[in-house]
């Protein structure tokens, strides 16, 4: 990965709802490099909490069940207490995948996804959006997937949850350009994090069977995602909203 851009973010407070691990720890890493201030929120707390004391003083850590109300409303209240402000928000939360067709996916299963994917970010926005407005504008950035743009075999809710969030990003891109305030949505192809474990003895097998499947012949690492994000996040960005950057190694062009 190139180096970051020197202090682009500087003065920014971001507040990243899935980074304890991952592409939103990744986006957390890259954030602090580039002058942010960092409040890693996380279902998790104890990995969250690490990562912020290996991020040092500019970071901090708070839970955050991003399915709850309660929840999505402490932590923007968190970041509010703990900076004074807020310019950034980032939604990298998201179930796992059940691997079902329609038929067979159980109900329970098709709402945490779409819980946690897709109305957690809309929860976290609700409270974060008016701080970014009072803070004179800023970035939401959502984390999609290419498949919010192409569906794939037995992912059902997975490829809903995120093509949802790719058009919540536009609705909200829409409401909210009065108010200086960008939002876009970010889609990854395959990347390198442990939720291919799941799927993947280690990260080469991994790379094997996916990586054909990109023009570029390979899985993403998870710095490559946080590059696109503190772009998007940042002044460089500052003529784009309502998109959604797809950096999926060309997945979804064929």
């Amino acid at each position: 990965m190139a180096d970051a851009a020197t202090n682009r973010l500087e003065g920014s407070v971001i507040l990243i709802a899935g980074a304890a691990s991952g592409i939103g720890a990744a986006i957390a890493r890259r954030c602090i490099t580039e002058g942010a201030k960092v409040v890693c929120a996380d279902y998790d707390l104890e990995p969250a909490t690490r990562l912020a004391e290996a991020l040092g003083p500019a970071a901090a850590a708070c839970q955050c069940d991003v399915t709850k109300i309660e929840s999505a409303e402490a932590a923007v209240d968190f970041a509010e207490r703990k900076y004074g402000r807020l310019d950034g928000l980032v939604h990298n939360a998201a179930a796992p995948s059940t691997s079902a067709t329609v038929v067979d996916l159980d109900e329970r299963a098709w709402r945490h996804e779409i819980d946690v994917g897709l109305t957690g970010a809309f929860l976290m926005s609700k409270f974060a959006v008016p701080l970014v407005a009072a803070s004179g504008g800023g970035s939401v950035v959502f984390i999609g997937s290419q498949f919010g743009r192409v569906a794939t075999t037995r992912a059902v809710a997975y490829c809903a949850a995120k093509a949802g969030l790719i058009h919540l990003a536009k609705a909200m891109a829409v409401d909210h350009a009065p108010d200086k305030i960008r939002v876009n949505s970010l889609s990854p192809g395959a990347v390198a994090t442990t939720r291919l474990l799941r799927r993947f003895a280690d990260f080469e097998a991994a790379n094997a069977g996916l990586g054909p499947a990109h023009l570029l012949g390979r899985i993403a690492e998870p710095d490559e995602i946080a590059a696109a994000a503190a772009f998007l996040l940042s002044s460089d960005a500052s003529f784009v909203t309502g998109s959604d950057m797809l950096v999926d190694g060309g997945y979804a062009t064929r």
